[in-house]
């Protein structure tokens, strides 16, 4: 990686900076360049066109030119679909050939690094075609500045924040298209470059040096120049106004401001020596290597630009490099130097408002007094002192809470203290729990509460004396008063009815009609629950589970059965008013595993038997889930109504429905999972089930949600200190009243997204407080409360709130807010306030903390540049915009799934992982770096991986070694494997060792297990792989990242103006 400028000492505990080099920018789905004639592209977010084939290596190529490609240049062959920039043969990120492949020239790179002069570019003739305007921005950074502002003083050491990021400006134009909106008024209008140059080459100029920026890519070559924005109001383009015929001439020339770059379409580089000033090093792009060099069968960004019968201009040298996908911030990039500078280091929470490392590096948590990021994580780790200032900046305030997270081996889990009869210490006020930052005064025996400031006694048996500081003497020997999460057992006031919890109990209701029994499902259920219901949870020592578990069968009537351990075989009892619905027996219905093994075990051979000549097909669903209720509550009182009343009623009496669907079609997922939604619960889904593709991926969700840790009849409060308060609630959780989250069922992957409101003006001095208590009956059947704590800064500067935000959590936050807004508002609009939204964050940074620079720059704040993308993913998912071939189960599916996401789980949902398999060495044992989710990221030579955490995605292209199909595939060539396979074969050498050791892995690290799907290049299935590219245009008409960007950059310049 060569960076120019080293960034700015890391301390443990700041946000680093990376400084990035240059970036690469893709030309997928053929975006429009600076200015061009109407053509069949669709608006931002319109639908997409087909696009078409470009000529074969060896057919001449028209010169770079800065108009949209013509709408066709070949016609994909019959029966062929035509999606994706590259036509079904092309061979793509391939080795070099002789046909250039054309670049926009890139912009510079981030650190504070001059900027290369400036060439302008003379105007040309383009004989046809509509006038050039500057009314609108285009879907290509083409013409874009990428730059930065005047180097800021640099932060003071020990802050270890790096300079905003900025970008270029959405320049150029298409016409007749509102594409995007309208520039200002009076505007000069960017030049059209097309065959032959007229008029005399203007005299270079150079830009002053920039405080972050671009460089282009100079692969051995040379150097490309600067690109640029579009004239501002009062600029003028630095040559010789020449006429066009059929166009508008453009204005008079006028002199540029001092400092303001000069703008116009790229033109070929200039000679190596003219292009560098005095003492300015040539910049190299080294963050993924060399450039790549041309591709054969590779489009090229402008396919067969027409010349209408114009005269071939001079011959010109080498075209320039479109415009790098490596120019625009790139999320691999930031999370490898997040890795690189903060994965070494444990991360120690002593320090008030500290931003944890991101999700995506591994690190360990050492608590010192703040609850540890896998329990909690917020958008800012600094908030802002007023309401006022929060309004301004429009960041959400929200945390991100999982209070029963996992931890790795290498963490201890949370301390449980046990404080006898007495129970906790509480503020009498506020009821908030003891913590670290309660203030003990009057030599220990009283102490002030942090969170409402009311004095409370300490009670004798809890009295200890205070040091020369004032802290008590026993405060590390307390985890309640040294520790940012710790757990306390609860006495019989934290109970139901003040009695003692019985243990839990799982009730296993399974379908038995026809097309269950049909396709092998309940025979297969049953075969796995013989051996699975050992592995039930139990507490930390315990010999076995206190667990108890009952079995309920159905299709349209519901069959009980008594397992009692007397029994020498299994009793059935049939209830068939499902309408009056009742437990027809109390006694030997729930009962011991280890006790009832040998009548459970009849059982479960029994039910296929029972039911194999079944020709029942109707099954009831509310019904069964009452039964299960009323089987808990063990009192005969029916319920009837709504599955809202039914979830409700589930919550009240602590019991938590998972829910697997099995549809061959519509069974109104919305519907059906009302009740696990609300109950605390989980719905897997498993279209089509057939047992011998699908049974692995459903045996192990159901292994994983029999075995994981689950805080039964759960409350949770989260207090915060005068100043905030908690206002809004996400996640799978009921609430009675606008405080407690009540859950029937909580595990270990559930989160709860809180957001919070000013009611008061903050203290910057004291900061504010969190405290999360979750109140639950643990799998032994013991009533704990398990308490986190987390401390924020508060700021009067804007700059401070931006320094410390969290993008991944913020992402969370806002999906959960649009996937919540869908119940109630047209997607379309729900999509604008996200939009809206982010461009208000972006444009209040941009007035408030950016240097001044020209409005033609897009400037980000550094913790933020990813923003943009990662929004982009939320937009374009299936529930914000979905393609014709997603069904209103999959979205209501995704929908729910995505609201009790962690932040972990969302990032690499809307941003998946692509993981080339073949290019780093065998013998390494690490995971492959991952590569930009883009289709330009692919070779046909190689096979890449891709994971979002519901699906796992092999593709292998076209043109694989034969020896590497061999290893993975135990076939002789490309065409004998199968499409979609869903195993690799077992093979004894390294290769397939290898990959089945990665995806098993990948498995490993997320909750729900990953169906593996092969995809062979220009196969069918490839239209569903493509559609997790997510950099790149959707067919659905989701917009690419490049097009996003420029978007957003008018939004942002609308707002500003």
């Amino acid at each position: 990686m060569n960076v120019n400028q080293s960034a700015p000492p890391v301390p443990p505990f700041g946000q680093p900076q990376p400084v990035y080099p240059g970036y690469h920018q893709s030309s997928y789905g053929g975006q429009p360049g600076s200015t061009a004639p109407p053509t069949s592209y669709g608006a931002y977010n319109g639908p997409v066109p087909g696009y078409q084939q470009t000529p074969p290596p060896g057919v001449s190529r028209a010169p770079p030119s800065s108009e949209a490609p013509p709408a066709s240049t070949a016609q994909a062959p019959c029966g062929q679909a035509a999606y994706g920039q590259f036509g079904q043969g092309d061979v793509q990120n391939g080795p070099s050939s002789t046909v250039q492949m054309q670049r926009f020239p890139g912009s510079q790179p981030f650190g504070s690094v001059p900027l290369a002069p400036v060439v302008s570019q003379p105007a040309v003739l383009q004989p046809f075609g509509p006038p050039p305007t500057s009314a609108q921005v285009t879907g290509q950074l083409a013409g874009m500045q990428i730059s930065g502002a005047v180097a800021p003083a640099l932060p003071p050491v020990g802050l270890g924040y790096g300079p905003p990021t900025s970008l270029a400006s959405a320049s150029g134009s298409f016409p007749n298209s509102g594409l995007y909106g309208s520039y200002p008024q009076g505007q000069a209008p960017p030049l059209s470059q097309g065959q032959g140059h007229l008029g005399a080459q203007p005299p270079q100029r150079s830009a002053p040096p920039q405080a972050s920026s671009f460089t282009s890519p100079a692969s051995g070559g040379p150097r490309m120049p600067s690109m640029t924005g579009p004239l501002l109001p009062g600029q003028g383009f630095g040559g010789p106004s020449v006429s066009q015929p059929n166009h508008v001439s453009s204005p008079p020339p006028q002199a540029l401001p001092p400092g303001s770059q000069m703008t116009g379409p790229p033109g070929p580089p200039p000679p190596m020596h003219s292009s560098q000033q005095p003492g300015y090093q040539l910049q190299q792009n080294g963050s993924f290597g060399q450039a790549r060099g041309p591709q054969p069968n590779y489009g090229s960004p402008y396919p067969g630009a027409s010349t209408f019968g114009s005269q071939p201009g001079p011959p010109q040298p080498l075209p320039p490099k479109r415009l790098d996908p490596d120019a625009i911030p790139s999320p691999i990039q930031v999370i490898e130097d997040d890795r690189n500078n903060r994965g070494s280091e444990p991360f120690v929470t002593g320090v008030r408002g500290q931003v944890p490392p991101l999700v995506t590096t591994n690190f360990l948590v050492k608590d010192q007094g703040n609850a540890s990021p896998r329990y909690i994580r917020c958008t800012s780790y600094n908030i802002p002192c007023t309401s006022d200032m929060a309004k301004q900046a429009q960041v959400p305030l929200a945390a991100v809470i999982k209070p029963l997270a996992r931890l790795p081996p290498e963490e201890a889990s949370p301390y449980v203290v046990d404080h006898g009869e007495s129970g906790p210490l509480r503020c009498n006020r506020c009821k908030a729990y003891m913590c670290p930052f309660m203030q003990f005064i009057e030599g220990g025996r009283r102490f002030q509460c942090c969170f409402c400031s009311c004095i409370n006694d300490v009670p004798p048996q809890y009295f200890q004396h205070l040091d020369h500081t004032g802290k008590r003497v026993d405060a590390y020997d307390r985890p309640e008063l040294s520790l940012g999460s710790y757990e306390f057992l609860a006495t019989v006031d934290y109970c139901k009815n003040n009695k003692f919890p019985s243990p839990p109990a799982f009730i296993f209701m399974i379908d038995v009609s026809y097309n269950a029994i049909r396709s092998g499902l309940v025979r297969l259920l049953c075969e796995e629950l013989k051996s699975l219901l050992d592995f039930l949870p139990r507490e930390g020592g315990a010999e076995e589970s206190a667990i108890r578990v009952g079995f309920v069968t159905y299709n349209k009537v519901l069959h009980f059965y008594n397992v009692k351990s007397s029994l020498a075989q299994p009793q059935m009892m049939v209830v068939s008013d499902v309408a009056d619905m009742f437990v027809p027996l109390l006694d030997g219905f729930l009962v011991n595993v280890s006790e009832s093994r040998a009548v459970i075990t009849s059982l479960l051979d029994q039910i296929p038997e029972m039911f194999a000549d079944t020709r029942e097909t109707e099954t009831v669903f509310a019904p069964v889930i009452q039964a299960g209720m009323e089987a808990l509550k063990t009192l005969f009182q029916p319920q009837t109504g709504a599955y809202q009343t039914l979830a409700k009623e589930c919550v009240a009496q602590g019991c938590c429905v998972d829910l697997f669907l099995f549809p061959n079609q519509y069974v109104d997922v919305a519907t059906l999972s009302v009740v696990p939604q609300l109950t605390g619960g989980s719905v897997y889904k498993y279209a089509c089930f057939q047992v011998e593709n699908d049974q692995e991926r459903f045996l192990s969700d159901l292994r994983r949600d029999v075995q994981k840790v689950v805080g039964f009849d759960a409350v949770m409060r989260v207090r915060t200190s005068t100043g905030i308060r908690a206002v809004d609630f996400f996640g799978a959780f009921y609430m009675s009243n606008t405080t407690d989250v009540e859950l029937a069922g909580l595990d270990g992957d559930k989160t709860v997204t809180v957001e919070f409101k000013h009611d008061d003006r903050l203290n910057e001095e004291s900061g504010a407080l969190l405290q999360c208590a979750l109140l639950y009956t643990s799998c032994a059947g013991q009533r704990r409360l398990r308490i986190h704590n987390l401390a924020l800064n508060c700021c009067t500067q804007l700059a401070d709130l931006y320094r410390n935000c969290e993008t991944d959590t913020l992402i969370n936050y806002m999906a959960k807010f649009a996937y919540r807004g869908v119940l109630n508002s047209p997607v379309k609009t729900v999509r604008d306030t996200l939009i809206t939204q982010c461009a208000q964050i972006l444009a209040c940074y941009r007035k408030n903390c950016a240097s001044p620079s020209s409005a033609g720059q897009l400037i980000l704040p550094e913790c933020m540049k990813l923003l943009p993308v990662y929004l982009n993913c939320v937009l374009k998912s299936d529930v914000l915009q979905p393609g014709a071939e997603v069904t209103t189960d999959d979205r209501a599916y995704v929908r729910q799934l995505v609201t009790s996401m962690d932040v972990a789980e969302t990032n690499v949902f809307f941003y998946p992982r692509l993981l080339p398999l073949t290019k780093s060495p065998i013998e390494s044992a690490t995971e492959p770096p991952a590569v930009r989710a883009s289709e330009e990221r692919l070779s046909n030579g190689d096979i890449y991986l891709l994971e979002n955490g519901l699906n796992l995605f092999l593709w292998v292209g076209a043109s694989v070694q034969q020896g590497v199909v061999q290893s993975l595939f135990s076939v002789s060539s490309f065409s004998q494997i199968t499409s979609g396979l869903s195993v690799l074969p077992v093979l004894d050498n390294p290769l397939s060792k290898k990959v089945r050791g990665l995806i098993d892995s990948l498995r490993a690290q997320r909750s729900r297990y990953m169906k593996l799907i092969v995809v062979k290049q220009e196969d069918k299935l490839e239209m569903l792989f493509k559609h997790f590219l997510v950099e790149d245009k959707s067919l659905s008409g989701g917009a690419s990242y490049v097009d996003f960007l420029c978007h957003m950059h008018k939004e942002i310049r609308q707002l500003l103006s």
